[in-house]
């Protein structure tokens, strides 16, 4: 993939690192003389001084052939202007953009922009929940959230523990797509039976989180 990456700062930076070690071909876009002059000793000739919410800037890069822009400065409103003049201006098939402010990420997807990452968000949800073993935890919401994707724990007093795939009752609009076995990734089968220590890892709907959450959740005994 070509990714451009908008904004310097250490999610930028260790964001470009990770994606050159393997193996894409990445831009880093830094509007900042001096954090420039940095990440340039840092990391070479993928990085670039300019001002991505200009249009100008925008071409020279050649944005338009990226296959994913990602902008990641720390303001929303730079986001989201990088992000709709890429898409709109020069047909990048896929935007991402960090949102600050968690009351900006409707905004953001009703502007068209495909995805948002807020560690706000992310944050608030994990301190919201316990993390106790049988504790759905949202790994990732699908588009505007109908769909998550979402783990839990199988504990000592799951009900679902020793149970076969094919007998749970799962709920409507709920699918399990892998299970974690001793740092091992499983693709279930109807015969799959679940054993203590198992992480499933499982799409559902929103409305049927509650149900999936009965279904693994430990009995207190």
């Amino acid at each position: 993939m070509y990714v451009v990456i908008v904004g310097g700062g250490k999610v930028g930076y260790y964001l470009s690192k990770t994606l050159i070690a393997k193996g894409h071909e990445v831009l880093l876009v830094e509007i900042w003389p001096e954090r420039y002059k940095f990440l340039e000793h840092e990391l070479g000739s993928v990085v670039t001084l300019g001002d991505a919410c200009e249009i100008r800037t925008q071409e020279d890069i050649g944005i338009g052939r990226a296959d994913v822009v990602v902008a990641v400065t720390g303001d929303d409103e730079d986001n989201l202007a990088i992000c709709q003049m890429a898409k709109r201006r020069f047909n990048v098939p896929r935007t991402i953009a960090r949102v600050n402010n968690p009351k900006n990420e409707d905004i953001f997807q009703l502007l068209g922009i495909d995805q948002t990452i807020n560690s706000t968000r992310v944050i608030d949800n994990l301190l919201e929940q316990q993390i106790d073993t049988g504790q759905i935890v949202p790994l990732a919401a699908l588009k505007r959230g109908n769909i998550e994707i979402v783990e839990v724990d199988i504990g000592p007093n799951s009900p679902a523990k020793g149970q076969s795939i094919q007998n749970l009752q799962l709920p409507y609009e709920a699918l399990i797509i892998s299970i974690i076995r001793e740092n091992q990734a499983l693709l279930p089968q109807g015969d799959t039976v679940l054993a203590e220590g198992d992480t499933v890892i499982a799409l559902v709907h929103a409305a049927g989180e509650p149900g999936l959450q009965r279904l693994f959740e430990e009995a207190h005994l």
